[in-house]
């Protein structure tokens, strides 16, 4: 069989109208993502795109928001550690994992209560 996947381009996250103040500075000041332009024709939607390693993260506008406390995203990091120690210094509540062998990683809640996973592989 032919092998159609390349990878994955972006993972969108839901967060509430009016959220994309709160967003932009969590995403990109505290987890330190580079905000992109959107494309022109999405504007209206409203929500923000985050460049994050060679994928992004959509930060989708939805009327009826719930957070996503079970799926979620895990954004495979480079020294972990200091990224880590930066966020609790910023006192972002974190939570530990070590229940997969040879990974580094923890969990937060972005504002909104999404939960997002942070690992690297040892």
């Amino acid at each position: 069989m032919r092998k159609y996947y390349a990878g994955i381009d972006h993972v969108q996250l839901a967060a509430p109208v009016g959220s994309e103040d709160v967003a932009r500075r969590f995403f990109g000041e505290t987890l330190g993502m580079t905000e992109i332009p959107k494309p022109r024709s999405l504007h209206k939607r409203g929500g923000l795109w985050f460049q994050c390693g060679a994928q992004q993260l959509h930060i989708g506008i939805q009327e009826d928001f719930r957070p996503a406390t079970k799926a979620h995203p895990a954004f495979r990091m480079k020294h972990i550690d200091e990224f880590r120690a930066g966020l609790l210094a910023r006192g972002v509540a974190l939570r530990d994992d070590d229940l997969i062998p040879g990974a580094k990683r923890f969990y937060l809640d972005d504002p909104f209560g999404n939960r997002i996973e942070f690992l690297e592989w040892t």
